[in-house]
């Protein structure tokens, strides 16, 4: 991995806005980007070790979609 960061900070103004943020500080969309990126890393490991469990080098759909519910039942 890289040591800058991996999502573009224009998706994070999108984001933001398309939520109703009339106005967005470059530190709010840095601060979602950093958010987002922890976030998709932690799936990402997950999604990885899942494919692994299951003989696979390749990550699927599928494993994605578990490590998310996997994390998303954890933070609920």
């Amino acid at each position: 991995m890289t040591d800058g960061p991996e999502l573009g900070l224009a998706g994070m103004y999108r984001i933001i806005k398309k939520s109703g943020g009339e106005r967005v500080s470059e530190e709010a969309a840095d601060q979602l980007r950093r958010i987002l990126e922890e976030i998709a890393t932690k799936i990402s490991d997950q999604a990885v070790d899942l494919s692994i469990h299951a003989g696979r080098k390749t990550i699927k759909a599928e494993d994605i979609q578990l490590a998310a519910k996997n994390l998303l039942n954890l933070i609920h």
